[in-house]
């Protein structure tokens, strides 16, 4: 079966790490080779590097700082690449549409902010687990990073979110619901769209 790249987008606290690692058991358990990924990745110097600014030991422009968001991903292209050749199902906790929607939530084009990312595989299925951003404050109140701590950031983080998800490959889905609810919809949805479940 060819492979499939989904991406679980959203605020912090939204339960994308939650409903990735969800959707990667019921998937194996289907008997589905998969691979997970999360972004930002720290592990790399790339990474490295977002994570000193994003707690306040780098200060960089919002251009710059999407910059390397999208090299942090682009450092993984080949790994992806070779996944979807052997037909994995790639789960990743963010992807492109993160960038357009902090990028264009500091203001930046979001033409410009699609097109630096057109050379990463594109996701078969962007699945959105749609919170207010007061949710998120609640559900995480300490040790939040510059973004995390910024609500009316997070507002317009979620309006780009929400526009972008009327393309036809994405799909809304609240997050602000009980666990289970929300995974029987992600599995619905992945069973439907893709058919992978």
């Amino acid at each position: 079966m060819p492979g499939s790249l989904i991406a679980f987008e959203g605020l912090d606290q939204s339960g994308k790490q939650t409903q990735t690692e969800a959707l990667h058991a019921a998937l194996t358990g289907a008997g589905r080779a998969c691979a997970l990924l999360s972004f930002p990745d720290y592990h790399t110097a790339i990474g490295g590097e977002i994570h000193r600014a994003l707690h306040g030991e780098r200060e960089y422009p919002a251009d710059v700082m999407q910059l390397l968001y999208v090299a942090n991903r682009y450092e993984t292209r080949k790994q992806i690449d070779s996944w979807l050749a052997d037909g994995r199902v790639i789960l990743c906790d963010r992807y492109t549409a993160s960038t357009i929607a902090y990028g264009e939530a500091q203001g930046l084009d979001r033409q410009w902010l699609a097109d630096i990312q057109r050379f990463l595989p594109p996701a078969d299925l962007t699945i959105l687990l749609d919170i207010p951003p007061e949710v998120a404050v609640q559900r995480k109140q300490a040790d939040r990073d510059r973004y995390e701590r910024d609500l009316d950031l997070l507002t317009r983080v979620r309006g780009s979110y929400q526009s972008q998800a009327a393309d036809s490959r994405w799909t809304l889905i609240r997050g602000d619901r009980p666990k289970a609810d929300v995974s029987a919809d992600v599995q619905q949805a992945v069973a439907s769209r893709l058919g992978l479940l």
